[in-house]
């Protein structure tokens, strides 16, 4: 068992004092009348994944959203290295991504920070050091992050992922094995809802 220090991490985004906590199990996509929202983890979305890449039904959700402006930093929320980085182009995919490696206590957590900016892999490189509260990314544009509104997909991993990709849906009937894998992201992020 994973002991998280969760009220020691960073903020992997800063978040305003109001912002709206989404319910997309409804199947309502529409954009948020607030700057700032969250999507959560372990949530059904029926409808939302429509393009070819989810043509095998998954639409259970395995990260946390954080919607916010284009260009919103993203930071470490501790201290670790680049494990890996790159571009995933298919529609409705991560687009931008980069993935970090940390050690809680004796055990390494991967974490995935996804729908970036082009800008957030350039210069990075496979073991580079990150320093809690380092500004690592930034949220991307629709061009670059996948085609979505702008947001952050963080998704934490236990297994050591083996390029800059981890599934971040699935399908329900994969939901056991799947949360045993990537744990609730709020053991890094804090009760954010």
């Amino acid at each position: 068992m994973v002991a998280w220090p969760t009220e020691n991490y960073h903020p992997v985004v800063f978040l305003p004092d109001e912002y709206e906590v989404r319910d997309f199990t409804t199947g309502n996509y529409t954009p948020s009348e607030y700057e700032f929202d969250i999507g959560r983890y372990d949530e059904l979305r029926p409808g939302m994944y429509a393009t070819e890449l989810f043509s095998d039904g998954r639409f259970l959700h395995v990260g946390i959203d954080i919607g916010a402006p284009v260009g919103t930093p993203c930071m470490a929320f501790d201290d670790g290295e680049i494990a890996h980085f790159g571009y995933n182009p298919d529609d409705g995919d991560y687009g931008n991504v980069i993935v970090t490696k940390h050690m809680v206590g004796i055990t390494p957590v991967w974490a995935l920070y996804g729908h970036l900016s082009s800008e957030s892999i350039k210069g990075k490189e496979v073991g580079q050091k990150i320093s809690k509260g380092e500004v690592i990314c930034w949220m991307g544009d629709r061009h670059e992050n996948g085609g979505w509104e702008p947001h952050l997909h963080f998704q934490l991993s236990l297994v050591e992922p083996e390029t800059h990709d981890m599934p971040g849906v699935v399908s329900p009937e994969n939901r056991l094995e799947a949360l045993a894998k990537y744990p609730d992201p709020r053991l890094v992020l804090g009760p954010i809802y």
